[in-house]
């Protein structure tokens, strides 16, 4: 005989062993960091627990559960992990705290040894969620007729697997909208990396490159595109590898056209990009699809070559140059935004320079600047001639006052220009109407003026 737990947002039950007291709820929040992919896979572990009876609540709430999906990219990224799971813990001591995600592949003994973490949920392991929380409600089923979670320090939860060993892309079921809470889709098609940048931890926490079969994206697509979603962002760790793995020859152009074929799904946006993608045969693929945005975030990291050599990045800014202007013969007035990091060990100035002039020609869209930090575990951590933070600091200014410049400035070219916005949601109310905020395809924020309620719509725009 199987007791049930009711869920009060869903006609679905957990079912729990024996030896049960009185029934009740359990609630659970989910508290993402860092990456596309991880909002991706936030969202999955959302659903997986609704659909089993798992009453989801925001992460400021009090909670039976708090599943924290970490971010281990940088060591301030781990820290801020590590204070989300302390403050949950703190939120609520007799909650089970969960730590899930590339923190758990870069430090697994070090997080199963905190006093405020209870389980540890690993990458290409987040579809097994509800294993780990029913164990903790059977065993309070059982000990407590109270049904408080009983919290064993002894018997933490440890689901775990050394991610090399992982071969194949790890599906988690596919998203419904109700799970979604922001306009667009993000849809994780691909997941791990090659690469090993010498600044980069991720191939250790993600694993070999693992590209997803095409039918189930575009099963999650359509399903999703059906109830009402408009746009889909393609991601991944590395989603420029996508179809490297395949038996068959597939690639990411492939990927764009077969979702396009999705007569509901009207705009299709990508994840980040290595330069080396950018060829006349990818963009004679993608440029025939009108439902394609024409705004790509192509990474860069440093716009000069010594730089890159020692970064491990695999292609010289002449060819990443090369790279935008074809993408400029393919597409009008595209928008193109990269990453640049300042202050990589060895930068002289003389490297930095080189950069900026070399961004300076190259006239992005945006640059997202970061300030290089020591990752531990990384190649960068053992280089000579760490910079110091005075001069990141400079640096890191400079980009920014280039990048507001070229923004305006790319911002400026576009009068005229015939484009459509998705409104994202509502700002203020003007005395002749309500104002919203949305993006064009080419993701420039911008606000409409409309009378009704046009949320989650696609309209017509000119600049």
């Amino acid at each position: 005989m199987n007791s049930k737990l009711e869920n009060n947002n869903s006609e679905r039950t957990i079912e729990l062993n024996d030896k049960t007291c009185d029934k009740r709820r359990y609630s659970a929040a989910v508290i993402n960091l860092g990456c596309k992919v991880n909002r991706y896979e936030a969202d999955s572990m959302r659903k997986l627990m609704a659909d089993s009876g798992i009453v989801l609540v925001e992460p400021e709430e009090v909670a039976d559960f708090y599943i924290v999906n970490t971010c281990s990219v940088t060591n301030i990224a781990e820290r801020k992990s590590r204070q989300m799971l302390r403050r949950a813990k703190r939120r609520n001591p007799a909650a089970v705290v969960i730590a899930a995600g590339c923190y758990v592949n870069a430090a697994h003994d070090e997080l199963l040894g905190l006093d405020f973490v209870d389980a540890v949920i690993g990458n290409d392991k987040k579809k097994n969620i509800m294993d780990v929380l029913k164990n903790y409600i059977e065993d309070s089923r059982v000990d407590n007729c109270d049904g408080d979670i009983v919290n064993d320090k002894h018997n933490k939860a440890d689901v775990y697997v050394g991610i090399d060993k992982s071969g194949s892309f790890e599906e988690m079921g596919a998203l419904t909208a109700s799970y979604l809470d922001h306009q667009r889709a993000y849809i994780k098609v691909q997941d791990g990396c090659n690469q090993f940048c010498s600044y980069c931890i991720i191939p250790y926490t993600r694993g070999r490159i693992r590209s997803r079969e095409t039918g189930n994206v575009i099963e999650e697509i359509t399903g999703l595109a059906k109830s009402g979603v408009k746009e889909f962002v393609l991601t991944g760790i590395h989603v420029s590898s996508y179809g490297k793995d395949f038996d068959e020859d597939v690639d990411l152009g492939d990927l764009i056209c077969e979702v396009a074929k999705i007569p509901e799904v009207e705009r299709i946006r990508l994840g980040s990009l290595e330069p080396r993608i950018i060829t006349s045969l990818f963009l004679d693929k993608i440029a025939k699809v009108d439902k394609l945005c024409p705004h790509f975030h192509l990474s860069l990291q440093s716009a000069c070559n010594e730089t890159l050599k020692r970064m491990n990045r695999k292609y010289t800014i002449e060819e990443y140059m090369e790279c935008v202007k074809l993408l400029r013969s393919y597409f009008d007035r595209p928008a193109i935004t990269t990453d640049v990091i300042v202050g990589f060990p060895g930068e002289t100035e003389g490297e930095f320079e080189t950069t900026l002039n070399n961004l300076k020609k190259i006239h992005l869209y945006e640059i997202h600047v970061f300030k290089y930090s020591v990752r531990n575990g990384t190649v960068a951590q053992k280089l000579p001639n760490q910079v110091p933070e005075n001069v990141k600091n400079e640096r890191s200014d400079i980009l920014l006052e280039l990048t507001a410049k070229q923004k305006r400035e790319y911002e400026e070219s576009l009068v005229g220009l015939k484009d459509e916005v998705l409104i994202e949601e509502p700002t203020e109310v003007q005395e002749s109407g309500k104002m919203y905020t949305g993006y064009t395809k080419r993701y420039v924020r911008v606000n409409v003026e409309n009378d009704t309620d046009i949320v989650g719509e696609v309209i017509p725009y000119t600049f």
